[in-house]
């Protein structure tokens, strides 16, 4: 374009006509969401529901969820929000100074711990069976990514509490359960308590048709690869940028922040195989007692007890 022909759109003003269509694209094409993504939307009346069925393990892989710990805290530098090493079994530099902030004693550096303790989230495959809010999301596999709230009732379905309950392996396309998700605003937060699992029943009625779904999700794996994490000097550099220790690069914002419950371990079941009717397979039991019993080291939601733990060490 001369600049002839610059001076003669800008008199016609068809350059802004055409600025704004191209925003207009951004908008509708390039949010940056994550499409494989599902997430539950409030209706009118300020309620959520949704019905899902929590899907097997993808093929080749052995865990139904993946489970991932993240930091999301701001600072004098900016916002941290970066995924945490600890999630590897690796030490990561907030961790260490949340240790070292715990251990000065000061109730002032034990409200920053707070502030800054990472939070834990789980992603697992799901089918939709029912959406109100966004019916052309139903009969589709998405990921979900859930919290604390939501993961315990995933595991107190498989080890119930009393012993007229039947456990169920909820992540079984034949004797799994159907998953209803009740939203309530409490507080001013999303709150789940009313969510529960509906009678064992099978996805579908045909075997084809739930094969054709299982080849269709996500892999669970690549959610916490190592090439999802950055390395222990750039998290460290990161940090200290928003500590206002030094200077660095501007924050990126291509992650939503989301806080659930203000809220993933060594148990490795075959969610593939079909489950009897009536009990679990064979040594789930032993398994999911030990995941429970460690549930405590892995858990942050409770700083207090966690860095009480670590001041010990």
């Amino acid at each position: 374009m001369s600049f002839a022909d610059l001076k003669k759109q800008s008199s016609l003003g068809s350059l802004t006509s055409k600025l704004v269509k191209e925003v207009e694209k951004m908008s509708n094409t390039s949010s940056g969401a994550d499409e494989r993504l599902w997430k539950p939307e409030m209706d009118k009346t300020g309620n959520g529901f949704a019905v899902i069925r929590f899907l097997p393990a993808p093929e080749g892989e052995e865990l139904p969820w993946a489970k991932l710990y993240t930091h999301a805290f701001q600072g004098p530098g900016g916002w941290y929000i970066e995924n945490s090493l600890t999630t590897l079994g690796q030490k990561d530099p907030v961790s260490e100074h949340n240790r070292e902030l715990w251990n000065s004693g000061s109730d002032k550096d034990k409200e920053t711990v707070r502030k800054q303790k990472r939070k834990l989230s789980y992603y697992s495959n799901i089918y939709v069976v029912k959406d109100p809010v966004n019916p052309q999301n139903e009969g589709k596999v998405f990921l979900f990514k859930y919290g604390k709230k939501i993961f315990d009732k995933i595991m107190a379905s498989m080890q119930p509490e009393f012993e007229d309950e039947t456990p169920i392996n909820p992540f079984d396309f034949w004797q799994g359960a159907n998953f209803k998700l009740k939203i309530r605003k409490v507080d001013g937060y999303w709150n789940y308590d009313k969510s529960e699992f509906e009678s064992q029943s099978p996805l579908l009625s045909d075997d084809d048709a739930m094969e054709a779904i299982w080849k269709k999700q996500y892999s669970l794996v690549e959610v916490v690869a190592p090439t999802q994490f950055k390395t222990y000097e750039q998290l460290e550099n990161r940090l200290k940028m928003v500590l206002g220790q030094k200077s660095s690069s501007r924050p990126r914002f291509d992650e939503e922040v989301e806080d659930e419950d203000n809220d993933r371990g060594s148990y490795t079941p075959d969610f593939s195989s079909r489950s009897q009717k009536s009990e679990l397979p064979e040594d789930l039991s032993d398994q999911l007692s030990s995941l429970s019993s460690s549930k405590s080291d892995e858990d942050e939601d409770d700083a207090l007890s966690y860095f009480s733990r670590l001041a010990n060490e």
